[in-house]
C-alpha cells in the first residue's frame, strides 16, 4: 500500500519552513535490542530491535524529551521533516525520539525477523507497541518521565494508550487522528483489508509463489474509498476520470510476502485495539485515570479512525479538541496545517482551547 501520509509534511509543516531546510540530516537509525519480548497475549516476539531516531538535546533536568512513533506502515524517516530547529518538534527545546513502530518492516517485524518470518511472527497489539518504546524510554535511553508523547493515526492509537498505561510518565499528549478503541466500522475495514490480501491467488496461505497483485490492489480500492470520503472522491475525480484512478491503484499495490505480512499484522494490531476490555474499565473510568494534558486533532469525515471513542474521552477530560473541517477525511492534515496549533499546545497546554480548522481554498 502507497504510504498514508505521503504528502503530509506539505501541510503539517510550520509557516516559513520549508522540507529542505527542516529536514535533519544527522539522525541515523539506531536499535534497541529488546531481546525475547513478552507480548500482552502471551506471545513473545524472539529478539526484538527496536528502530529509533533522537534529535535534540535533554535539558539539564532531563524533561523537555518528547517520544513519537509512526503510523500504519510508516517509518520514521516520514517524520523527520517535522522535526528540527522552529518546527513541529522544536529540537531547539526538546530531545524528539522517533520511534519504528514494531511491524513496520524496519523495527523487527515478519519481513526481517530470522527467527520468526512471515507467518510465524506473532501478532502484535498496539499495546505491545507501547510497552516495547517504555523500554526504549527506561532501559535504553535512562529516561524517568518525557515532556510528551505524540503520534498521527496508528501513532494517535499509542499516545492513547500511553497516556492510559502509563499515566503520570508524560506532561502532554497529542492524538492526531487516533483511537483509544477501534469500532466495528473500523474493524471492518482492516479486516477487508487483510482477506482482500488473503483472496489474491498467488496467497498460498501466506506463502506466495510468485508477487501478489490482485489482493494489494483489491486492498488498495479499500483504503482509497476510507481514506478521504465520498465528497472528496466526487470533487476530485470525475467519472470520466475513474478508470485511470483505478489503474493508477492497481499500478502501485503490488507486493511480497513479507511486505504483506507487515501490514497484516500491523492491521491486526488496529483491529485489536479495545483499551476499555484491556483495562477492564469503561471508556469514562479510562479518562478518569488519564494525567497528561490531552489535545485531541479529529476530522468528523474520518472514515479510517472513527472519531467518537476519542471525543468521548475528550469530553470527560475536558480536553481542548482541534476538529479539522475538510472533505480529505483521514488526510485532512494534507488539507488543513495543524502544525502550528501542535507546536503551541507543546510549549503551553493552556493556551489551546477546542477550535475547527477550516480547508483554505485550493488545498
Amino acid at each position: 500500500m502507497k504510504n498514508f501520509f505521503a504528502t503530509l509534511i506539505l501541510i503539517f509543516s510550520l509557516p516559513g519552513i520549508s522540507i529542505a531546510q527542516s529536514a535533519p540530516s544527522a539522525a541515523p537509525v539506531q536499535f534497541a535490542g529488546l531481546g525475547d519480548f513478552k507480548l500482552h497475549n502471551g506471545g513473545v516476539i524472539r529478539d526484538l530491535h527496536l528502530g529509533y531516531r533522537t534529535l535534540g538535546n535533554l535539558d539539564a533536568s532531563r524533561s523537555n524529551a518528547i517520544l513519537w512513533p509512526t503510523w500504519l506502515g510508516g517509518r520514521t524517516e516520514d517524520l523527520l521533516p517535522l522535526v528540527g530547529p522552529g518546527n513541529v518538534a522544536d529540537t531547539g527545546k526538546y530531545f524528539v525520539i522517533l520511534v519504528d513502530s514494531i511491524g513496520n518492516g524496519v523495527s523487527t517485524s515478519p519481513s526481517n525477523s530470522k527467527q520468526q518470518p512471515l507467518g510465524k511472527f506473532p501478532e502484535i497489539s498496539i499495546r505491545d507497541m507501547v510497552e516495547s518504546e517504555f523500554q526504549l524510554a527506561t532501559s535504553v535511553l535512562h529516561l524517568s518521565h518525557l515532556h510528551a508523547v505524540m503520534g498521527i493515526s496508528m501513532g494517535g492509537m499509542q499516545t492513547f494508550s500511553w497516556t492510559a498505561v502509563h499515566p503520570d510518565f508524560m506532561d502532554v499528549a497529542i492524538p492526531i487522528q487516533g483511537s483509544p478503541q477501534s469500532t466495528s466500522y473500523d474493524k471492518l475495514l482492516w479486516t477487508a483489508d487483510i482477506e482482500a490480501i488473503e483472496l489474491d491467488p498467488a496467497w498460498n496461505d501466506g506463502n506466495p509463489t510468485r508477487p501478489l497483485t490482485l489482493g494489494p490492489a483489491l486492498s488498495a480500492e479499500i483504503d482509497s474509498m476510507a481514506l478521504t470520503s465520498p465528497a472528496y472522491r466526487v470533487a476530485q475525480t470525475s467519472p470520466a476520470d475513474f478508470a485511470a484512478l483505478v489503474a493508477d491503484l492497481k499500478k502501485g499495490a503490488h507486493g511480497d510476502a513479507a511486505t504483506a505480512w507487515n501490514q497484516i499484522r500491523q492491521r491486526q494490531a488496529i483491529i485489536s485495539l479495545d483499551l476499555p476490555a484491556e483495562l477492564g474499565l469503561s471508556l469514562d473510568q479510562i479518562a478518569n485515570k488519564m494525567r497528561a494534558k490531552m489535545l485531541m486533532i479529529i476530522s468528523p469525515e474520518d472514515h479510517m479512525v472513527n472519531p467518537a471513542p476519542a471525543l468521548r474521552i475528550a469530553s470527560v477530560m475536558g480536553a481542548p479538541v482541534v476538529e479539522l473541517d475538510s472533505s480529505c477525511g483521514h488526510l485532512s492534515n494534507n488539507c488543513i496545517s495543524v502544525g502550528p496549533v501542535v507546536a503551541q499546545f507543546l510549549a503551553d497546554p493552556s493556551s489551546v482551547h477546542s477550535q475547527t480548522l477550516h480547508q483554505t481554498a485550493g488545498r
